[in-house]
């Protein structure tokens, strides 16, 4: 009986591999497909060209003047200068380091499939074609080796051009986003001080306050915690701050942003700590708001109070691995049909025009999915604020919060981590679903390795959503528990 089920396990791995080679294989066309249709689409409506991730890579060379030198494939070289950018916060700059390069290189299933077929062969070919073309005016660099980075023509424009000092007032939303009053709502309510959107619940009195931040996960928004948990502690000591991360719900969404760690991070700091006076804070965090609450122990290490992470999605990379974020990547979207989620986590992850494409008909028709919603579920409550948080971002802020939050700064978790261990006293709580299948239970498991004093609590028959939707009383009652002994 052993051996047939084990049988059986193999042959259903073969079959999921097979089903999804061909299936990934037609989706890299169809991307490019798309690719050439947005452009058109693009110059129609909006007169302009719009820079996508789809042109090969360049390589970048950075000297000792702070220049990049793009060596171009035909032969020709050409030296650009970036200089410090002015971001939202008004003072940070974007570096090379911070843009991850899987939103450029990711290559196709089959080109992927046919470089572990030969290697031997492979190598010997790419040796004479490197050989061969020996002469192509190749740039002499000193003994000494410099750094090289991998990027594409498009970040450095972006990084030349694109990314300007950031008016939110003169943002407008793309045609395939949505321009509804809900999404766009910031050009009205943050554009003044230019910050997030913040929901607070404050304690009544004049009583000592302990601040608490809650972070949202991936696609998600504030609601996830102020529907939920918020009213369980309206009667608490506790001053809470629920955010709206930078391109999601109602907070900024601004069109040439890149999302990267130190944007995100700095707007949560510029809205909720500089503003509200918060000296020192809990933090809880869910999802990819966990990889955001570490970025901002690294700053604020002394300040917190305690931790409490909720699957965070947190890969370990081997060391002899050459690609981290490669990797990281490969784990969050293996590029398989099955299970449905790695299946919606490929598509979202390894297309960029096919998730652009989702995003056109989710997010900008999200009143009528939600109408829908409404009417199926008789206007249940949490059907609709988890619906509402799933759609109401962009394909821009979605696309780059993926690479440069979750591959790349998830590729090198282990400083963050690190940092926790060796130079914070704070408890470190995290919980788990056991059914989860976005983020798999190793990953909690895979934090304690690396924090020792950290205690994971896996819960029952619940999942990614559901370990707090739907629990939210005991929930409440097990954050003030670590709350109350975190301040003794």
């Amino acid at each position: 009986m052993g051996a047939m089920r084990t049988r059986s396990a193999s042959v259903g791995r073969w079959v999921n591999e097979v089903v999804s080679f061909v299936v990934f294989c037609l989706l890299d066309i169809f991307d490019y497909l798309l690719c050439l249709l947005y452009k058109t689409a693009d110059y129609l409506l909006e007169a302009e060209w719009k820079p996508c991730y789809c042109l090969s890579p360049k390589k970048l060379i950075t000297t000792s003047r702070g220049n990049i030198l793009l060596s171009h494939n035909n032969c020709e070289s050409k030296i650009l200068t970036v200089s410090p950018l002015q971001q939202l916060s008004g003072r940070s700059k974007i570096e090379l380091e911070e843009i991850s390069e899987t939103l450029y290189s990711r290559p196709s299933l089959l080109s992927d499939h046919l470089s572990k077929l030969s290697i031997i062969d492979l190598t010997k070919w790419v040796v004479n074609m490197t050989r061969s073309h020996s002469d192509c005016g190749e740039i002499k660099t000193s003994k000494k080796r410099r750094k090289t980075l991998k990027s594409s023509f498009t970040v450095v424009e972006m990084l030349q051009g694109k990314i300007r000092p950031q008016n939110l007032s003169q943002q407008i939303s793309r045609w395939s986003d949505c321009d509804c009053g809900f999404c766009t709502c910031w050009n009205s309510t943050c554009v003044k001080d230019q910050s997030l959107f913040v929901k607070t619940q404050f304690p009544n009195g004049n009583i000592e306050n302990e601040d608490v931040l809650f972070i949202h996960g991936f696609i998600s928004s504030s609601a996830f915690w102020t529907e939920t948990v918020f009213p369980r502690l309206s009667k608490s000591k506790y001053r809470l701050f629920a955010v709206d991360l930078l391109g999601f719900g109602k907070s900024p969404k601004p069109a040439d942003s890149l999302y990267t760690m130190r944007e995100h991070v700095e707007m949560i700091e510029k809205s909720v700590l500089l503003k509200h006076n918060v000296k020192s804070f809990h933090i809880v965090a869910h999802s990819l708001g966990c990889i955001l609450a570490l970025g901002l122990v690294a700053k604020h290490g002394g300040s917190i109070k305690s931790l409490t992470l909720l699957a965070p999605p947190y890969h370990p990379v081997p060391t002899t691995e050459a690609e981290p974020r490669q990797y990281v990547m490969k784990k969050v979207a293996p590029r398989r049909i099955w299970p449905p989620i790695a299946f919606g986590a490929s598509m979202a992850c390894w297309y960029e025009h096919i998730s652009r494409t989702i995003c056109l008909l989710i997010c900008k028709n999200h009143r009528l999915w939600q109408f829908l919603a409404k009417l199926i579920t008789r206007n249940n409550r949490t059907v609709n604020f988890l619906i509402e948080g799933f759609m109401c971002h962009t394909h821009n802020a979605a696309w780059h919060t993926l690479h440069n939050i979750i591959c790349g700064v998830g590729s090198k978790l282990d400083s963050y981590l690190d940092i926790v261990r060796d130079k914070l006293k704070c408890n470190v709580t995290i919980f788990h679903g056991r059914d989860d299948e976005v983020v798999p239970v190793e990953c909690s498991y895979n934090v304690q390795s690396r924090i020792p004093r950290a205690r994971v609590k896996v819960v029952e028959n619940k999942d990614h959503i559901t370990l707090v939707v739907g629990r939210q009383v005991e929930f409440a009652k097990e954050l003030e528990e670590i709350w109350k002994s975190s301040s003794c």
